[in-house]
């Protein structure tokens, strides 16, 4: 029987899960706040976890960031606010698998539920090295010549989107899909802001050159 954790702090709906989820043959353990979420997701073995964002005592954010950097790999299905375009993309940057806006059918639920059940854990992102540079996606951590360097969730995404191809050219167009959304309809120079903020952490504190600018097509990442 596939095992289920749902973190939500409003009783109409876990009682409601519980007992639908039940009879669609889960087995569904409950938790109402942040810290009792983590400490049961930490230490059950779960098919998939259903995570709301705000919770008491801390936020769906930080018990996923805390399960990842814990290395707790289990599908996460965030439950965000409705057209809370901002709440997905913070739950991806920081490793949830999925994501469902507030009010959902129960119907939808389930089908996603099963279909993170047969996509199963993820396996831990192996860390990207170039040169001095280094990036950990499982502790969303980033250290150049030894010395951690401190990013936001975005400004990560975008860095790992051009590290996972060292020398390879990478459109802006690739790096909006990837780190925003492919439909996406703002400011395309988005991208070249975030470029100049990690070239500010990443490369000019340390004397570096890392990230190219290649005119009319894009951003490289060389090792200098």
């Amino acid at each position: 029987m596939s095992r289920v954790l749902i973190v939500d702090d409003e009783p109409a709906i876990t009682d409601a899960l519980r007992r639908g989820m039940a009879a669609e043959g889960f087995a569904v353990d409950v938790a109402s706040g942040g810290p009792e979420g983590l400490l049961k997701a930490t230490v059950g073995d779960y098919d998939v976890i259903v995570l709301d964002v705000m919770l008491p005592g801390f936020s769906g954010y930080e018990v996923l960031k805390r399960l990842r950097v814990a290395h707790v790999w289990t599908p996460v299905l965030m439950l965000t606010a409705k057209d809370g375009d901002y709440d997905i993309a913070d739950a991806l940057d920081l490793g949830a698998d999925d994501h469902l806006a507030k009010p959902f059918g129960f119907v939808v639920l389930v089908a996603r539920v099963r279909a993170l059940q047969r996509r199963g854990a993820r396996q831990r992102p192996a860390k990207h090295v170039l040169g001095d540079l280094v990036l950990d996606p499982a502790r969303r951590r980033c250290f150049r010549a030894g010395t951690e360097v401190r990013l936001t969730a975005r400004e990560f995404a975008v860095l790992e989107c051009l590290i996972a191809r060292p020398g390879d050219v990478v459109s802006k167009t690739q790096i909006l899909h990837q780190v925003w959304d492919e439909n996406y309809d703002g400011d395309p120079n988005i991208v070249e802001v975030y470029v100049g903020f990690l070239r500010r952490k990443v490369d000019t504190p340390f004397g570096r050159r890392t990230i190219a600018t290649v005119r009319g097509a894009g951003y490289r990442l060389d090792v200098d």
